[in-house]
């Protein structure tokens, strides 16, 4: 029998939304499993929702059960098992972060409590709206019903960001690459350069110069979406539903492999913050089971860079405490 799965996801009229729901509908995330996709929104944009229900009704696809169009996140997440948290409120010229959280925050603690009172018992939500790993934060903390071990938010887009300059960069035939992922999905991330592999081996055997690696390759990777917002006048949506597509596809485990970045709720790993949500090196078991992935040397420059991005989610966590959002 073919297996059915109920996915929710919210800001669906969204550009980001736009470009993952026809990969997600053609079997890239759960294969040929069929689809219960439950599409949220603000009540303002049903009608650019019912303009892409058409579409999808014209793609006909096969892993397409059914279609909900809605407004209200009891009806969108009762019974979810997948919750893919795209929709956010964009941070707007002149505002302070601590301003950006309270809005978000307001969204995430209505988000974590429907959550709570109607999402299935094994639900996994991912967290892309930003600040991300925040956002996740109060959304879990308002789900008690729900372990924090089923929440994360994405940073496989760094990961791939990361990835295509470190294949970019040798000039060859490369075939694979990875970079993990370690902090706040923010200004601060730091991409772990002397762990990265290209082709399976240390990438430092494909690229030596230590001057690019520091100038040139972490600060781009950090900065790498305000570039594009900087060239095409709006944020990443393809490339961040791509990203969505990959984290999903690991958190199923229909993507094998031995580590990859996810923002998971800290146990510690890393000196890593614990309680907070943080993007660590993971892996998902047979079963399932996400993990953090140790055993992975730091130098004293990756720690210094890394305990940057740990004080920012901490501060982040202390505005939001102090906002109320969280207890």
């Amino acid at each position: 029998m073919t297996q059915r799965i109920s996915v929710a996801l919210t800001g669906a009229a969204g550009q980001i939304s736009y470009a993952f729901i026809f990969r997600l509908l053609s079997g890239q995330v759960f294969g040929d499993a069929s689809i219960d996709l439950r599409l949220i929104d603000l009540p303002h944009a049903m009608p650019a929702l019912r303009g892409l229900a058409m579409e999808i009704e014209d793609c006909q696809f096969d892993q397409l059960d059914q279609l909900t169009l809605t407004d209200d996140l009891a009806v969108g997440f009762t019974g979810a098992q997948w919750i893919v948290c795209v929709g956010s409120a964009p941070r707007k010229q002149g505002m302070e972060r601590q301003a950006l959280l309270k809005v978000n925050g307001t969204i995430f603690v209505e988000q974590g409590q429907a959550i709570d009172l109607y999402a299935s018992d094994d639900v996994k939500v991912l967290v892309v709206g930003n600040p991300c790993n925040t956002n996740a934060l109060i959304a879990m903390h308002h789900a008690p019903r729900i372990p924090s071990n089923q929440f994360f938010a994405m940073t496989m887009l760094d990961q791939h960001r990361a990835e295509s300059q470190l294949i970019k960069k040798t000039g060859i035939d490369v075939t694979s690459a990875d970079c993990m992922i370690f902090g706040n999905h923010s200004s601060t991330q730091y991409p772990h350069y002397n762990s990265a592999r290209i082709n399976g081996l240390p990438a430092s055997q494909f690229i030596s110069d230590q001057n690019w690696v520091k100038d040139t390759f972490v600060p781009m990777i950090q900065t790498r979406g305000a570039e594009v917002i900087k060239a095409r006048g709006a944020s990443s949506a393809a490339s961040a539903a791509n990203g969505i597509v990959s984290s999903l596809c690991l958190l199923n485990g229909r993507t094998r492999t031995d580590r990859y970045s996810m923002v998971v709720c800290s146990n510690g790993a890393y000196g890593s913050p614990e309680g907070l949500m943080v993007s660590l090196p993971c892996m998902t078991d047979q079963h399932g089971h996400v993990s953090v992935v140790e055993g992975i040397d730091m130098s004293e420059y990756d720690r210094k860079q890394i305990q940057v991005s740990y004080d920012e989610l901490q501060v982040e966590y202390n505005m939001v405490k102090e906002l109320g959002l969280i207890a």
